[in-house]
């Protein structure tokens, strides 16, 4: 881990995370009955549970729309849910003044074009591991894990590392 991502982890109070292929693998899955359902890591929920713990508020903004996201976004207590929002920049823009806090306070979790504004813009802009390549270009770091398998989890943790938190979060556990 560079000492980049780490000094820009120390200064962030609140963690932005895509679903599709950042939450989940990106695949979707329908049901003949047109219901969509969404596999998510429980290594990742974990992480996002340590990281609110902490003190790190969190978020998740997503394209698009299901049932799906707002029940794991209820399950793991994260306040700030925004569905159906193309434009995550314009999102961050209502959730930053209402939260009080500045681009370089935030750090966001992608994976493809729509979430490359955010990645540019805020204080750590990371993508997965199989991130559309634009995307991993541009982004601050890149996780080794892919999309729904630890990614969001990796992520936690630099930022909890960088904040001196991640042995007092898993020490909580023992």
């Amino acid at each position: 881990m560079s000492d980049d991502l780490l000094q820009r982890g120390k200064q962030i109070k609140l963690a932005v995370f895509d679903v599709d292929g950042v939450l989940t693998d990106g695949r979707l899955y329908f049901l003949e009955d047109g219901s969509e359902f969404k596999t998510f890591s429980t290594l990742d929920g974990q992480g996002i549970k340590m990281l609110m713990a902490a003190g790190v508020q969190t978020a998740i903004i997503s394209g698009r729309k299901t049932p799906v996201v707002e029940r794991r976004a209820k399950n793991l207590g994260i306040p700030h849910l925004y569905q159906g929002r193309e434009d995550k920049l314009v999102v961050l823009d209502e959730l930053l003044a209402q939260l009080n806090l500045s681009y370089e306070q935030v750090a966001y979790l992608g994976d493809d074009l729509p979430d490359l504004p955010v990645i540019r813009r805020v204080g750590l802009g990371m993508a997965v591991a199989n991130a559309a390549s634009f995307v991993r270009e541009h982004a601050h770091g890149i996780t080794l894990a892919r999309g729904g398998e630890g990614a969001a989890r990796e992520f936690c943790e630099l930022i909890l590392r960088a904040q001196g938190r991640l042995d007092a979060a898993n020490a909580a556990y023992l």
